[in-house]
């Protein structure tokens, strides 16, 4: 009796530590937010590419945090900013270009920033505070952290999740902004933003796989534990700095992050399909904001494997 108690207490727990697994990968808020150092690369002129990204583990809250101590840069030797509870906060170093409005889930090579040939074993440290917790991204020169197209295609998924070694001389698609990228607005006014963008090798191609129809395909448990999705050119706005729920765009953009929620509006999402180019490779939208403030849209080109990224600033008055 005592052994059959046994084991269904085991069980009890067992079932209860699953409940609690799956309850946790769909947690829609109220869990942190954490920097990612993805990796480095050598630039032609001697110095060093660092990528960083992030991941924000709610599936529906986001995070505005402001440039200052709560999201912040520091340059330190080796180890220095180890401790969580040391303050690296320099204002002066502070802001390296990372973003202040954080989407849900995972968000891998937002940008990136470079540091000289001579950067030796320093580290570059983004620190973020959320939900009253700090966290860090330590990034540096490490041998182990040295990536290429290849390696930033497979983390992200590109074309279905391919390793085709073609992958490691990919190039990146080609973004250009038609007009000011500094503009000013009123609450309420529409601005108008035009691209073009091209994938100069057309390569991984775009693909002719027919999307999953059926329940049975679009439901299915994923092959990978990392978010695939299909090759092909694709472009689309988001709101780097600023309040994202202020901001309207027409048409609505496809998402940037990893949503892999069925019909999520995302690359990622079954059963999405890239859609192909519009005419001329030029992409018009609009965006209206309902409230005064300053604003960075972070355009972003896309091959499926590779990103671009354009940014245009807008000052929003009353």
């Amino acid at each position: 009796m005592k052994g059959r108690m046994w084991l269904c207490l085991v069980l009890a727990g067992v079932l209860s530590l699953s409940a609690a697994a799956q309850e946790r990968r769909m947690i829609l808020s109220g869990e942190a937010l954490s920097p990612a150092y993805e990796g480095w690369w050598p630039n032609e002129d001697g110095s060093f590419k660092l990528f960083f990204g992030y991941m924000n583990s709610n599936w529906q809250q986001q995070f505005d945090i402001a440039i200052g101590p709560d999201n912040y840069f520091s340059v330190v030797g080796a180890g220095e900013l180890d401790d969580l509870e040391l303050d690296g906060y320099d204002a002066t170093a502070a802001d390296m270009g990372q973003p202040t409005h954080f989407y849900p889930r995972r968000n891998p090579f937002l940008f990136t920033i470079d540091v000289p040939a001579d950067f030796g074993d320093k580290e570059v440290v983004w620190t973020l505070n959320s939900q009253n917790g700090v966290a860090r991204a330590f990034g540096s020169l490490y041998p182990d952290y040295r990536i290429d197209a290849q390696v930033i295609s497979t983390e992200v998924g590109g074309a279905f999740g391919s390793l085709d070694d073609r992958l490691r001389s990919n190039i990146a698609p080609e973004l250009e902004v038609r007009g000011d990228t500094y503009r000013s607005a009123r609450a309420g006014e529409p601005v108008s933003l035009s691209v073009y963008a091209r994938d100069p090798d057309d390569f991984p191609a775009r693909s002719k796989r027919p999307p999953p129809r059926t329940p049975e395909q679009i439901y299915r448990p994923p092959s990978s534990i990392v978010a695939s999705s299909g090759p092909g050119l694709r472009f689309s706005w988001s709101v780097y700095r600023g309040p994202e729920s202020a901001a309207s765009f027409e048409p609505a953009q496809m998402k940037t992050y990893t949503d892999t929620r069925v019909y999520a509006n995302s690359p990622w999402s079954p059963p999405y399909t890239i859609p192909e180019p519009p005419e001329g490779n030029i992409w018009n939208s609009t965006v209206v904001f309902d409230r005064p403030g300053e604003y960075v849209l972070r355009g972003i080109a896309s091959d499926g494997s590779l990103f671009t990224y354009q940014n245009v600033n807008v000052t929003v008055s009353p």
